[in-house]
């Protein structure tokens, strides 16, 4: 079987050895160590996707643009790529799943003795399909698809649960769409996808190795989605979620809004549309409408313009609807 994680195993070395161990050392932290050399694969593959989007994705924008830039206010403009340019700095280069780590790698570990000794063993997907630990290509594809099935589910809760939209409203609040914005997300929300991930690649065995490039993956497909790229896949759209169709979702007044008969809106899928077409969310209608949220007749809400003042804004806007429930 490929270990897909020796691809970057000496770099990791060099960045471990130069930079994370002896700061680790000088803060008192060296039982950290081993931990690190795990935070430093993430930090080339971080690295690695800037790279790609830089060189590719912008280049892109510039050619191919859903929305012209002379349509939107210059400074404005600016200032909301900044902050999201603060959060794919935050979660691509690793300091957001350092802080995870450390906050959960021992609740994680709770939770799975726990689950273990309650008699809900893990369900590895070898043991239900032999020869799959044997075939390398195979058993990634499909733990691409359980996985984005259940981000599929997961994507429509956020939209549906009313507290749970009051984190991801964050990331819906973007009206200047690029493909920085992939990563603009109330951290709270992200603690709580992340979670639930990680306990399912446990509980399905997804190895190690897999789930590195899974995320690395998952992550570049969506900043493409998040683009503003006039771009579609025509009639293969229905196989792998493109910018249009995405797009769409974040369409202000259509795409996550609530509609009759419809779960919070459209095109949920993550990295597949198979699911929107498989539960009626589907929607691809060849459109590039305006992103964001529509402020509701009597309400005005402000979700804010700088990092910290997101962040703080979706807690209380949590804490008020745990607090009063929807109607």
């Amino acid at each position: 079987m490929v270990e897909w994680n020796n691809l970057l195993p000496q770099g990791a070395d060099l960045l471990l050895e130069w930079v994370a161990q002896p700061l680790l050392f000088n803060l008192g932290l060296g039982g950290w160590v081993e931990d690190a050399y795990e935070a430093c694969e993430w930090v080339l593959w971080g690295l690695i996707e800037l790279t790609v989007m830089v060189a590719l994705m912008w280049p892109l924008q510039k050619l191919w643009p859903a929305e012209r830039v002379s349509a939107l206010h210059g400074a404005q403009r600016q200032s909301a790529i900044r902050v999201d340019v603060i959060y794919t700095m935050i979660h691509r280069l690793g300091l957001f799943r350092l802080v995870f780590f450390m906050a959960f790698n021992a609740p994680i570990d709770a939770v799975m003795g726990s689950l273990r000794q309650a008699g809900w063993p893990t369900y590895h997907l070898e043991q239900w399909l032999p020869g799959l630990a044997d075939q390398a290509v195979l058993s990634f594809l499909v733990y691409l698809v359980v996985l984005d099935f259940v981000n599929y589910w997961i994507h429509r809760a956020q939209h549906q649960w009313s507290w749970w939209w009051a984190l991801h409203a964050v990331h819906h609040s973007q009206r200047v769409m690029t493909f920085w914005s992939d990563s603009r997300n109330h951290l709270l929300d992200d603690v709580v996808v992340a979670f639930v991930g990680v306990i399912l690649a446990q509980m399905i065995g997804v190895p190690p190795s897999q789930f590195v490039l899974l995320v690395v993956l998952t992550q570049l497909a969506q900043s493409l989605q998040h683009a503003n790229v006039r771009w579609s896949w025509g009639p293969l759209e229905w196989l792998w979620v493109s910018p249009r169709f995405h797009r769409f979702h974040h369409s202000m007044g259509a795409g996550h809004e609530f509609s009759p008969g419809v779960l919070g809106g459209h095109n949920f899928g993550v990295l597949l549309p198979w699911w929107d077409v498989l539960f009626g969310t589907a929607n691809f209608d060849n459109r590039y409408d305006p992103t964001g949220i529509r402020q509701m007749v009597g309400v005005q809400e402000v979700y804010g313009d700088g990092f910290w003042q997101q962040q703080r804004l979706g807690l209380k806007r949590m804490w008020r609807s745990l607090r009063s429930p929807p109607r």
